[in-house]
């Protein structure tokens, strides 16, 4: 990880995953013990494997054993419900006392990345501060990537240091944007997760959809790896989004 290392432990046919923080966690993301609190509590409900040990630094979960999730099973209605029952179920859960800090997040993303393209970080800064959280929050992953998601064959989610509470929509953004989902299947996901009374918040996940973009891109420009053909992707879809 960026800054953390992880290994696969085994003994006895037992297997386990072992997080060590190698520096400290930027103030957007929760404490381990939070983070083991929040997963602890999706454990009791199915939604992920269990917390063995936790302190400031050191981080021992289950290995959670099944197939990477592939967004390919949103072709088929049963998938999609699948899905959104799913984040219904995740959504469900006892809220974490600590609020989703979007501009926190990207001003720190802006920090650590080398020689920025001036103009799409102010863009993308602009579209996270008008991103305003709801009266409601719940419980949130906040980071769904297929890496994150696992069918066993029920949904299980992994890696729960972005969880706290925040707009619902963000999570299903998180899924169609990162996955590059087509607006039919977005549109069909957000009706499944609505139980079919989607159409008021159609507006609102167009919000967070940009709002994960503009992240997304702050993120990957901190990283050293990332190719110009990807951040430029992302870029002309947060253009194209906000026109």
């Amino acid at each position: 990880g960026l800054s953390n290392r992880v290994w696969l432990l085994q003994k006895d046919g037992a297997r386990a995953v072992l997080k060590l923080d190698v520096e400290a966690r930027a103030a957007h993301l929760g404490t381990r013990l939070q983070e083991a609190a929040v997963q602890s509590a999706a454990q009791s409900a199915g939604l992920a494997g269990a917390v063995l040990f936790a302190d400031q630094n050191v981080y021992l979960t289950e290995y959670v054993v099944g197939s990477q999730w592939q967004p390919s099973l949103l072709d088929q209605q049963a998938g999609i419900e699948q899905l959104a029952a799913s984040l219904r179920r995740l959504h469900g859960l006892p809220t974490t006392g600590r609020s989703f800090d979007g501009i926190g997040a990207g001003r720190h993303y802006v920090s650590t990345i080398q020689d920025p393209d001036s103009e799409i970080v102010r863009l993308c800064l602009k579209v996270i501060g008008a991103a305003r959280l709801p009266d409601y929050l719940c419980c949130c992953h906040n980071d769904l990537v297929a890496e994150n998601i696992v069918t066993t064959p029920g949904i299980r989610f992994l890696d729960w240091e972005y969880a706290c509470d925040n707009d619902p929509l963000f999570d299903l953004a998180t899924i169609v944007e990162h996955h590059e989902l087509s607006d039919e299947v977005a549109s069909a996901l957000l009706d499944a997760y609505f139980a079919g009374g989607s159409a008021p918040w159609q507006s609102r996940l167009a919000e967070q959809r940009r709002l994960y973009v503009a992240l997304h891109y702050l993120w990957m420009a901190a990283r050293a790896d990332s190719s110009a053909k990807s951040l430029q992707r992302l870029a002309d879809r947060l253009a194209t989004s906000c026109s």
